[in-house]
């Protein structure tokens, strides 16, 4: 084993180094897996109380509740990136690239929960805001993970990747992704779409402000995109939560606008095939997978935010239907849909979650003229940062009308549940969203560091550009694998919200810095309107508020650990 210090990048990569490699990474997992274990019976202490986790507690100490969300994510993500390098050492494609990649990740990470986790850019959480004591902390002085942090994450295997990458800067992934040949090629696939079709007009239409064009949501109805995942039954293609990620990254890659488009199509169906009736299923899945029928997710209140059990919105059963009045925000791509997956409060007496339903409330698709023509209902635009080829919307309604028939699962009372059963499926989603948009950054960084000089030299060249270009990539990375690994969960049938909120929690994170740092590469003219990586920045940093804030998303994390 190479000794303490030992720079990893100046030794032969040949196998019995990589088997080095391997094995250091591996040996630092149970100590990570300790330290998490240690904090999380720290935080128990008083967190749990009569056996059940305490929200109050939790609320009154989120510094250390959010830390232990971090810290098991940070746990988490390092075991997928160990399980992803052995598995393209079996299939011997575990190059150097690779390589360098697995051993940056874990010099960093490791060094991070000794000396503290940027959970946002005022606050690193530290070891003790957990209640971990030096003693704690010394699992981590095991000689696999000190080697790890002296020598992973040097400048020499920084600037060895990029120089690596300036490779393959045309490809999909730097690295290989660790997915079957048949999801490469769905990803090629969609890659190749983005470029031709996409990116050329992306930034135009963010300037603009425009909705993305029908004929991009005819053509990926075309590919599939909307009934990705919708069983074959009901006019889908019935494949797996994996390939709804891949091609997610790649059309996000282009724009997170177009890659967003499935996201409610996707919402939709789940709610459906989780909850529906027979007839709930067979009359509105084919129209979701076609994109014949178009819908929008109806949750969010002014006031509430993410307090959904707060919701104030009434539906009041009238005969056969029922009348729904109330305010709605955050509304996404409400004029040109034709169906709202609608939460509202069907039982007046109730003040939390337990009087909600779900309602697939139809309505008339709008134009520019007359955005809202349904009677009952009006809306006005809420004019957004990034994230706009959809536009936002506020809604009102007033008498609006719902067929009885279209309360979902045809029981009231029953609105939150379903909406939690979709919540693993929307935020495995939402990070391959934020991997796509990533990538974009790290796209527009590489190239821009490769054209630009300054100083007799390209830009590429000067080590702080190329750290962060290479811990772009590495991040990337970390976060794809915990994706596909969530998703992976997912589609064997297994409980994996604690994973998908881990995913997003990360992702979304990834994707900021990415952003962030791919417009400090570009200096002065990142700030110009005109270079993309303004628009990637604004885009990058809508991922940390909707489908849960990264304060919310902890809090949950949090508290399933404990339970």
């Amino acid at each position: 084993m190479p000794h303490d210090g030992q720079d990893l990048t100046q030794t032969n990569m040949s196998n019995p180094i990589l088997d080095d490699l391997l094995g250091l990474t591996g040996a630092a997992l149970a100590p990570l897996s300790e330290l998490v274990a240690t904090a999380k019976a720290r935080i128990g202490e008083w967190a749990m109380q009569d056996g059940r986790v305490s929200g109050a507690a939790l609320e009154e100490n989120q510094t250390a509740a959010h830390g232990l969300a971090w810290l098991a994510t940070y746990s988490e993500s390092l075991h997928q990136m160990q399980v992803w390098a052995e598995r393209l050492a079996a299939e011997d494609k575990f190059g150097e690239v690779e390589q360098l990649i697995h051993q940056i990740a874990f010099g960093e990470y490791l060094w991070q929960v000794y000396g503290g986790l940027p959970i946002s850019q005022t606050e690193i959480l530290r070891p003790q805001d957990m209640g971990l004591t030096q003693d704690d902390q010394r699992a981590l002085m095991a000689p696999a993970v000190m080697t790890l942090t002296q020598a992973g994450n040097t400048q020499a295997a920084r600037t060895r990747l990029v120089e690596l990458m300036q490779d393959q800067v045309a490809n999909a992934t730097v690295g290989a992704s660790g997915l079957d040949d048949e999801l490469e090629m769905i990803r090629e696939q969609f890659r190749r779409y983005a470029i031709d079709k996409i990116a050329p007009n992306a930034h135009d239409w963010h300037l603009k402000d425009e909705l993305i064009p029908l004929e991009v949501i005819n053509e990926l109805a075309e590919m599939g995109v909307f009934g990705l995942t919708i069983p074959e039954e009901f006019g889908g293609l019935g494949m797996s939560k994996t390939s709804m990620c891949v091609v997610s990254e790649e059309l996000s890659r282009g724009y997170i606008g177009v890659g967003s488009l499935g996201t409610r199509s996707e919402i939709a169906a789940e709610l459906i095939l989780c909850g529906g009736t027979d007839a709930q299923k067979q009359h509105w899945l084919p129209g979701l997978a076609s994109a014949e029928i178009l819908p929008t997710a109806v949750f969010t209140e002014p006031n509430t935010g993410s307090d959904l059990g707060a919701l104030r919105t009434r539906a009041v059963k009238e005969g056969e239907s029922y009348t729904v009045t109330g305010n709605k925000t955050w509304i996404t791509h409400a004029t040109r849909t034709h169906v709202m997956t609608l939460l509202a409060r069907t039982d007046p007496d109730t003040t939390d979650y337990k009087g909600l339903s779900m309602f697939l409330a139809e309505k008339t698709p709008g134009d520019e003229a007359t955005p809202f023509p349904t009677p009952g209902m009006t809306g006005g635009e809420i004019e957004v940062l990034g994230y706009r080829g959809m536009k936002e919307y506020e809604l009102a309604f007033d008498g609006f009308h719902v067929d009885g028939k279209n309360l979902l699962g045809g029981e009231e009372g029953k609105g939150f549940k379903q909406l939690m059963e979709t919540f693993e499926s929307a935020r495995i989603q939402t990070a391959a969203r934020a991997i796509g948009v990533a990538q974009n950054a790290l796209d527009l960084s590489m190239q821009y560091a490769l054209d630009r000089k300054a100083f007799g030299k390209q830009l590429i060249h000067f080590p702080r550009v190329s750290g962060k270009l290479a811990m772009m990539a590495v991040e990337i990375m970390v976060a794809r694998q915990l994706t596909y690994f969530s998703a992976n969960e997912k589609d064997e049938g297994r409980r994996c919200d604690l994973e998908a909120g881990m995913a997003k929690l990360l992702g979304a994170r990834v994707a900021w810095s990415a952003a962030d740092n791919g417009l400090q590469i570009h200096g002065g003219n990142g700030f110009a309107l005109e270079y993309e990586i303004s628009r990637v920045l604004c885009d990058a940093r809508i991922l940390n508020i909707f489908e849960g804030a990264a304060e919310i998303q902890a809090q949950v994390i949090a508290r399933r650990l404990l339970a």
